[in-house]
Formats: C-alpha cells, structure tokens, sequence
C-alpha cells in the first residue's frame, strides 16, 4: 500500500481543511462535529508519533540482532535458532509499526481531502462509529468482512 504524502501540521490545519459536517456518515448518524474530527486527528497524530519510535526502536533492535548474528563461525545452533528468532519478530514488529504508520497518514490525508470515511472498495460510508472506535479504517464493515473471508 503506498500512502500519499501527509503535510504534518497541527490539528487546527488538518480541522480547517475538510468541513466536519460535510464527511460521510452512515444513514441514521449524525454529521461529524469539528470536536468529533479534531480527537480522530488528535488519535492519529499521537499514533504517528508512537508508531515511529516503535519502527526506530525495532529499527535499531534490527541493527543488533544483525551485527550480533555474523559473529562467531562455531555458534550454538540452538543460539543461531533463538537469534533468528528474535530477528524474525523484530523484522514483524517493524513491518506492523511501519504498516500503521502509513495507515495513520492516510488517514490524516484522506480528513484534508475531506474523502474520509468513504470506504476505499465501494465508496459508501465507513461509520462514525467504526471510525471513532479504529480511525484508520479504509473499509466499511461489509467489505472489511468479504476480504476477511478471501
């Protein structure tokens, strides 16, 4: 998934660029308040923040492992084992930290497109609920649910 380029600014930005009331909201919902909007915004701004310094520290676990990994011709098997391991669960944090990262600038980009909350497969509405409850939410229930299901 390749995420746009997001402009990181402060909420108030990402607030005045898409009109709250004007997003997509499921039939029987009420519109998206600016005080709604700006804690999404808020939410997705402090999982960037949070999302980049687990990729740093995986990053940097990596970095470890892999110097520590070349080290010694002799090595203990059942140590080559633990340390591949290891390796193997960084590299997975590392790519579920990036992963979420990317989400949550799509996310922020998609509220300054004022897109956000269409669903990116069939184009109705998300959910103010889902939303609220996963802000990163690219797909209403529906069709999360049929691409489980594959």
């Amino acid at each position: 998934m390749h995420a746009l380029p997001v402009n990181e600014t402060v909420i108030a930005d990402h607030v005045e660029a898409a009109n709250a009331a004007e997003l997509p909201v499921r039939e029987g919902e009420d519109p998206w308040t600016e005080a709604e909007l700006a804690e999404v915004i808020e939410v997705l701004e402090a999982d960037i923040v949070r999302f980049r310094e687990q990729l740093a520290t995986s990053t940097a676990e990596l970095v470890g492992l892999l110097r520590d990994g070349t080290e010694g011709a002799g090595r203990d098997p059942a140590d080559v084992g633990s340390a591949n391991f290891e390796r193997d669960a960084e590299m997975s944090l590392a790519n579920n930290a990036r992963e979420m990262l990317d989400q949550s600038k799509l996310a922020l980009r998609h509220i300054q497109l004022g897109t956000y909350g269409s669903c990116d497969n069939c184009g109705q509405p998300i959910g103010k609920g889902r939303l609220q409850a996963f802000p990163r939410a690219t797909l209403c229930v529906k069709c999360k649910q049929r691409e489980e299901r594959r």
